[in-house]
């Protein structure tokens, strides 16, 4: 896989600085039972790595030391960490917003029957990756009999109560673009996604997070390999918005690698730029507790186009709502 931090490295990104912090994001290993296309982790089945739960343990005394209430679980698979449900009630204990990032054929693995209902009990918000609601598209960007296994996921959750309006257990599904363009208008593709899944399959959910494919990794490897880098960073640079850079996630979020180095992003997580400090020079969270991050500058590169190109993007979709010009697909 090629390394595309070469062609990011020297930048015109405008610079930023963190605000006050309101979520810590943690990666908790890069195993996961797909191989997405799209993943700017590369994550595998055959990937090895995971968090320790002496570095969760960190991760909940920063938590309690910065008063933070939202923790958001990222993988991998997350739930494919031995301690995953150890971590959830932990937090969920200190009153935290626990959001579990999940791919939904999980929910169907061997060994995770009954995981499902372990997130129902601790009303663990799900963000649930759907990148279409139809099925040939669905397959070709994550293999055979993904689709129906997200369906039988999405069947499940809804049964517990999650997606219902009437209900407090949270589902939102993300959607990221088969190829190298922008997401499409994301009020208008969730309108249909909401109306496919509920008259193909009657299935509900709450809302639907459209995000711009990032230029690193396992997406970015392809872009090299098609001779298509320059044209999509070409693409994201045209469709810069300056407004967007009061939203992005940079600012109030911290993500934290399965071995507790700390980064602005998860985008620089997967490239190896360290919350101050530098490439290849990791920080950990451990030397932060007592530290107030507010006001630090934030280690950018050319991928943050991504982030501030056209409606923006970020972990929670778009910065900001705008009308599309064109009918919606999701293609």
């Amino acid at each position: 896989m090629r390394d595309t931090f070469p062609l990011l490295a020297k930048t015109d990104f405008p610079a930023l600085r963190r605000g006050h912090l309101e979520t810590l994001q943690a990666n908790l290993g890069y195993r996961c039972n797909q191989s997405c296309f799209h993943c700017h982790v590369a994550a595998s089945p055959k990937r090895t790595e995971e968090m320790s739960w002496e570095t969760m343990e960190t991760l909940l005394a920063f938590a309690a030391h910065h008063s933070i209430k939202k923790l958001d679980l990222t993988g991998g698979a997350p739930e494919l960490n031995p301690n995953f449900r150890r971590l959830v009630v932990a937090a969920r204990q200190m009153g935290m917003r626990v959001i579990d990032r999940c791919n939904l054929t999980i929910l169907s693995e061997p060994g995770q029957e009954t995981l499902a209902d372990f997130l129902a009990e601790n009303e663990v918000e799900i963000v649930a990756s759907l990148p279409c609601y139809l099925e040939e598209n669905v397959n070709g960007q994550r293999g055979d009999g993904v689709f129906k296994a997200s369906l039988t996921g999405l069947r499940r959750l809804n049964a517990l109560g999650y997606g219902q309006p009437e209900k407090s257990r949270i589902l939102n599904l993300v959607y990221n673009p088969l190829g190298s363009s922008l997401p499409p208008d994301q009020v208008k593709l969730e309108q249909a996604y909401k109306e496919q899944l509920a008259t193909r399959y009657g299935i509900v959910f709450n809302q639907l997070f459209a995000l711009t494919n990032m230029p690193i990794q396992r997406f970015g490897s392809q872009l090299v390999s098609r001779n298509e880098f320059h044209g999509y960073m070409s693409l994201l640079k045209g469709a810069f918005r300056a407004e967007n850079l009061a939203g992005v996630m940079c600012r109030t979020l911290l993500s934290v690698g399965w071995q507790g180095e700390v980064f602005d992003c998860d985008f620089n997580q997967m490239l190896n730029l360290p919350l101050g400090g530098e490439p290849g020079r990791p920080v950990f969270l451990a030397e932060l507790l007592d530290q107030d991050l507010a006001g630090r500058p934030i280690r950018i590169a050319d991928h943050c186009y991504g982030c501030t190109a056209g409606q923006g993007s970020s972990c929670g979709g778009v910065l900001e709502h705008e009308a599309a010009a064109e009918p919606v697909e999701a293609h």
